[in-house]
């Protein structure tokens, strides 16, 4: 039986080790692509997708972040005073809904898997999604929205893949699939990081996941699993060997690794060209960095 997905679960609880200093006080999720939080780009995409209820996976050091989605009296008052209405719209659009909103706190650092077993009472016997924040997808159609739709025919658990090249797919988790060139492929197996050269394919999974509540029952019961974490992909293969109901869906868009300082400087100039009012100075200002580089060379 299928239903409608109006949950998701942010796991934020992470340190952003490799982003300091900066990250020694600004959670890593609030840091700012273009104008916007990365965190916004995930909340709206959950939004276009259907999801209603948000549950935020937290740690110490992370009220910035719950700070963010609350209510600005202050600087919305001054806003409107000045007759500032298109800031006071874009402000009040980060605003969440009363009830709306939920925080749970992940008091060790056990792994992606476990981050999402910490919200198992919020989700209760419900499927979800999961949205990582570090992974900002550009796409016509939002992903999730993509994938819920794709949902709505097939149930049981699906996630989110890109192909990547094979010297790579040691880094990600990776999916044993039928070869086939369609959007929506069952899956045989799942390998977290797999060992060089041992990968089943080269379609790797990404932050992006609808579950069934069966995942949080095998999550109860996995052993830790590849850098001695609870993973995620290994309560969701335990799935795949009770029920062959998993699914991976190649989503169309481009999806940027904001994790990493190359990523977030890819996805920062993208974004930018991809604004009607940033498009052309910036445009200019990068076409005039290539043509120096080539002259230096």
């Amino acid at each position: 039986m299928k239903h409608k997905v109006t949950k998701a679960v942010f796991p934020v609880a992470g340190m952003g080790t490799r982003f300091l200093p900066a990250t020694k006080s600004v959670p890593k999720e609030i840091m700012t692509l273009v104008d916007r939080p990365l965190i916004q780009y995930a909340i709206d995409e959950a939004r276009a997708a259907g999801i209603t209820e948000f549950i935020f996976v937290t740690s110490r050091g992370k009220s910035a972040l719950e700070d963010y989605f609350d209510h600005a009296p202050e600087l919305e008052a001054s806003l409107r005073a000045k007759g500032k209405t298109a800031l006071l719209d874009t402000l009040q659009a980060t605003n969440m809904d009363s009830g709306a909103i939920a925080y749970v706190r992940q008091h060790q650092a056990l792994g992606l898997g476990h981050a999402v077993w910490c919200a198992r009472h919020l989700i209760g016997d419900e499927p979800f999604a999961v949205l990582l924040p570090d992974d900002v997808i550009a796409a016509e159609k939002p992903c999730l929205q993509q994938m819920v739709e794709a949902y709505s025919e097939t149930g049981g658990s699906m996630v989110a893949a890109m192909e990547v090249a094979p010297e790579k797919a040691s880094a990600y988790g990776v999916l044993d699939v039928h070869p086939a060139i369609r959007s929506v492929l069952p899956v045989r197996g799942m390998v977290e990081k797999p060992a060089p050269g041992t990968a089943p394919s080269n379609l790797a999974v990404i932050g992006r996941y609808i579950l069934s509540p069966d995942v949080m029952r095998h999550l109860d019961t996995i052993d830790p699993g590849a850098g001695g974490e609870i993973q995620l992909t290994d309560a969701i293969a335990a799935q795949i060997s009770q029920t062959n109901n998993v699914y991976g869906y190649r989503f169309d868009g481009q999806r940027f690794d904001c994790g990493s300082k190359a990523g977030f400087l890819q996805a920062t100039v993208a974004f930018g060209l991809a604004r009607p009012d940033l498009r052309d100075e910036l445009g200019d200002y990068l076409t005039d960095m290539v043509a120096l580089r080539q002259a230096a060379e």
